[in-house]
């Protein structure tokens, strides 16, 4: 059985070198590879500490630490979508990003049956930690185990403390005041339990991790359990929710889902495109008016030839009508962002539907024809 450590770091490397002291001095089994996830912005960090400055060949040294596969291929970066490395992970897509990348590369170790993984939360961001711990629980399996690492108060976030010295060694205290001899550090390291889900998950859903994100598996798991489906529309975050994953749409795209919904309500077949749909304004009204109760982006308002006051005050002279490129081009925005969140039988509930009816075109919101729960809040 290989042995793997699983760890995150943020602005503190010397979570890493605590880890791999505390591991051996405890008698734990100690790692025969290690790989460290990280951001573009603290890689450097990570390498000065544990490489440049070499304090992690002293620890190995001071401390007889078997060998240890561990060199910069062992350092994964958190990417986007495209495959380019984030700096930071300070931005929403920024946390989705994390979200997805640390969920598949436990997915990848997870797979190896051969291969057992001690995962370490005791670095990066807290949303690292989360995304990291419920990897495993959702992934993990009997051999794999989860842990966080602990150092005495006057030697927490102190820059040049890696491990505790077999003898005396003064480096500078925290923010730079007094002085800490290393030998007297005391790091624990905490065994973390955690619910082993795999055996209990559908191994359809464990495969598919390996292509779906984050949200998806959130939004599978949710809907698994869940008797009824309930979609919650937020018209001030402009945000459609569900099975516990949110949506982000623009004020534009919100109020078309929103115009749309109220049109399928009312009538069951939504938007009817006919020949004669770029004849009239009553979709512009429509859709302007719903506009208008989310936010007034003059950009919109002037897409159909009108300003946002003109609206407001009834005079509509200048209106124009919707095209049909319009609402193609809506659908397929909103579609596009469902469908990156949701997985595929969970989009087709709540998408922007379109049938042929005969030489016609309709547009409906699926999930009133599909009697699901809808708020407006």
């Amino acid at each position: 059985m290989k042995n793997i450590l699983l760890a995150i770091t943020g602005a503190s490397p010397q979570v890493v070198t605590e880890t791999l002291y505390a591991l051996h001095t405890e008698g734990k089994t100690f790692p025969d590879e290690m790989f460290v996830i990280t951001t573009t912005s603290t890689k450097a960090m990570l390498m000065e500490g544990l490489f440049d400055n070499g304090h992690l060949a002293a620890l190995q040294q001071e401390h007889g630490l078997p060998d240890l596969r561990f060199d910069e291929s062992h350092i994964w970066l958190i990417e986007d979508e495209d495959g380019n490395p984030i700096d930071d992970a300070k931005t929403i897509d920024d946390q989705t990003y994390m979200a997805d990348f640390i969920t598949h590369k436990v997915f990848e170790l997870t797979n190896q049956e051969e291969v057992a993984i001690h995962a370490s939360i005791a670095g990066g961001r807290k949303t690292m930690a989360f995304y990291l711990g419920y990897a495993m629980s959702l992934l993990g399996r009997p051999q794999d185990t989860l842990s966080h690492v602990f150092v005495n108060d006057e030697f927490e976030f102190v820059k040049d403390f890696y491990y505790p010295t077999k003898t005396t060694n003064w480096i500078t205290g925290k923010f730079g005041k007094g002085e800490l001899d290393t030998s007297q550090a005391k790091i624990t390291l905490a065994e973390i339990p955690f619910v082993r889900m795999r055996q209990s998950v559908d191994p359809q859903l464990i495969t598919s991790m390996g292509e779906a994100s984050f949200s998806q598996t959130v939004a599978t798991m949710n809907s698994t359990h869940s008797k009824s489906l309930v979609l919650d529309l937020y018209q001030k975050a402009k945000t459609i929710s569900v099975s516990g994953v949110d949506i982000k749409l623009t004020a534009k795209e919100f109020s078309f889902y929103i115009w749309l919904l109220k049109l399928t309500k009312s009538n069951n077949n939504g938007l009817i495109v006919d020949r004669k749909f770029e004849d009239n304004t009553d979709a512009s009204f429509g859709f302007l008016n719903e506009c208008s109760k989310v936010g007034t982006d003059i950009r919109v308002f002037k897409a159909f030839n009108i300003e946002p006051e003109d609206f407001r005050d009834g005079d509509l002279q200048g209106l124009s009508a919707m095209e049909r490129a319009f609402v193609q081009q809506n659908r397929s925005a909103i579609n596009t962002k469902l469908r990156k969140a949701l997985p595929s039988g969970l989009v087709k509930k709540i998408e922007i539907a379109s049938d042929k009816d005969g030489h016609n075109q309709k547009y409906y919101v699926a999930a009133v024809i599909e009697d699901i729960e809808i708020n407006l809040k």
